[in-house]
């Protein structure tokens, strides 16, 4: 076992949560945190194994080394910082750090380590920086993490897990970088703007291979009333930050929602546009791109961003069958650079841009990071009319996602999952921040994504879907499984079996749950 006993320890041990401060916000900047290891007894203010070492620009440096041959091996150092004064704000984290001889990750969360580990009282968070292995110079390494309102511990860790060799670190600093939202004005006094006059809507996020016959059958036969459209980008590309090879993608991914529009329109289907890969996105494991890295760090893909939603703002303006623009699937702004845009501005961009066009479409925007309901904490409402507010929920992953990619034990809901009781309750418990959201500021909530991989064990699946359909009924909230006739894992036209591959002849339980829920629903424009 890797030594991280230290690290551990410090993890698992709470403290107390002190009363609210009743001092002003800090200003974004103020340091929290910082250590260029210079002073005689810096290392005292570390648990571990670290050393100091003459490092980057002269002076001292933290450094942590993991020999080979220690049973994986690793050295962790943790500090301890000051939980009651960073409750509520969004912090920036960053350091100089260099590498050598670091030896390749056995999982991908292994290797350097530059993480915040939080404790609060519902949840845990690892916020990280993203690190390279083998043998690199200094580097700046940035990342943001939202410490809770009811967080009780934050321990810095830095060092090596599971892998051996070296690293050094300088210039750590612990910023604030967005103040707590506090309640706000309320958006709107009047009715709650949901951008259409149907009781809900209901449906399913959908790939862009599906054909006619498939729109036919889920608008028509299962009633649905609303698709969930990706822009996607699949496949292999080598240069994410190739703005032309972007333009060439999106402007055949544009063609291709054209043809499906009149479609949607004859099968009473109204449609979100999805903008699953934005401009510098990279590539995710899933093999397309994502919302993160070059949209967060490079500033010409920020820009291009803005551009392409004035783009899709134009090219549609006049379009009956959408309802909505998703702009941008689960924004992973946490590796942010500090002189570009985070993604409460970035929307902003987006939005006024897309304004300037259309007055009227609705604007779907989703927190950081990932779309996760807790993102809601540290997301304010745009400044603009006519905005949705999303999340996706697949909590706990490790029931949702288990077996995907191989890994992972077998879990059945209700039940202890990953050391924590998950029932319908913990579901509304994770869920809440979304109904304080909307609570707060008199807006609607979309749930964008929502799913439990179908092999699930003794039907699991389904009973973790009708709690959540429950409850998003019960809050008002529109909402879109994932997905309809996309990857067969999310399917709810296949069985229980893994390797089955065939619709099943016999309609599933979670295909009778979601057509149930369809069958209530009212179509957009008279369609029948």
């Amino acid at each position: 076992m890797f030594k991280s006993t230290l690290f551990l320890l410090a993890f698992l041990l709470a403290t107390t949560p002190l009363p609210a401060q009743s001092q002003p916000p800090f200003a974004r900047g103020h340091v929290f945190f910082a250590s260029d290891f210079e002073k005689s007894d810096a290392i005292k203010e570390w648990s571990g194994p670290g050393a100091l070492d003459c490092g980057f620009q002269g002076g001292h440096v933290l450094v942590l080394k993991s020999p080979t041959g220690q049973g994986g091996g690793g050295a962790i150092a943790v500090r301890r910082l000051p939980v009651e004064k960073m409750r509520g704000y969004v912090v920036q984290v960053s350091a100089r750090i260099k590498a050598e001889n670091v030896s390749p990750k056995p999982l991908p969360y292994n290797g350097v380590k530059f993480m915040a580990a939080i404790v609060a009282d519902h949840e845990k968070t690892w916020p990280a920086a993203e690190l390279g292995v083998g043998t690199f110079d200094w580097q700046k390494a940035v990342f943001r993490a939202v410490v809770p309102e009811d967080a009780q511990q934050i321990d810095l860790v830095v060092g090596l897990e599971a892998v051996s060799g070296a690293a050094w670190f300088d210039d750590i600093r612990v910023i604030a970088w967005k103040p707590p939202p506090g309640d706000g004005p309320r958006v709107s006094t009047g009715p709650v703007y949901k951008g259409h006059d149907l009781p809900r809507l209901r449906g399913a996020m959908v790939g862009p291979e599906i054909d006619e016959e498939g729109l036919r059958v889920f608008g028509r036969e299962w009633n649905a009333n609303l698709i969930r459209w990706q822009l996607v980008r699949l496949g292999k590309f080598n240069n994410p930050l190739d703005l032309a090879a972007y333009d060439r993608w999106l402007q055949s991914a544009l063609k291709k929602l054209d043809s499906v529009l009149p479609m949607c329109e004859k099968y009473g289907l109204r449609v979100v546009v999805d903008l699953h890969s934005p401009p510098g996105g990279g590539i995710t494991g899933g093999g397309y791109a994502g919302s993160d890295r070059g949209l967060f760090t490079d500033t010409a893909s920020q820009r291009k961003f803005v551009e392409v939603w004035r783009h899709i703002a134009r090219r549609y303006r006049d379009s009956r069958a959408i309802w909505g623009y998703d702009l941008a699937n689960e924004p992973v702004e946490s590796t942010a650079g500090e002189e570009l845009a985070d993604w409460q501005g970035l929307a902003q961009r987006a939005a006024e841009a897309i304004r300037a066009i259309d007055a009227q479409r609705t604007i779907i925007v989703e927190p950081p990071d990932w779309g996760d309901p807790s993102g809601l904490r540290e997301l304010c409402p745009l400044s603009v009319p006519n905005v949705v507010y999303s999340v996706h929920m697949y909590l706990p992953h490790a029931f949702t996602h288990q077996g995907v990619g191989g890994r992972g034990k077998s879990y059945r809901y209700p039940g202890e999952i990953d050391g924590k009781q998950w029932d319908k309750t913990a579901l509304e418990a994770a869920l809440k921040p979304a109904v304080d959201f909307q609570r707060r500021y008199g807006v609607h909530i979309y749930i964008g994504e929502f799913s439990a991989i179908r092999w699930a064990p003794d039907g699991s699946a389904c009973r973790y879907l009708k709690d959540l359909i429950d409850i998003f009924e019960a809050h008002d909230w529109d909402w879109s499984y994932h997905a309809f006739r996309e990857w067969d894992g999310w399917s709810v036209e296949h069985g229980g079996i893994p390797d089955d591959h065939r619709r099943a002849v016999v309609p599933t339980d979670r295909e009778n749950l979601l057509r149930s829920w369809f069958a209530k629903d009212r179509k957009p424009g008279g369609v029948r």
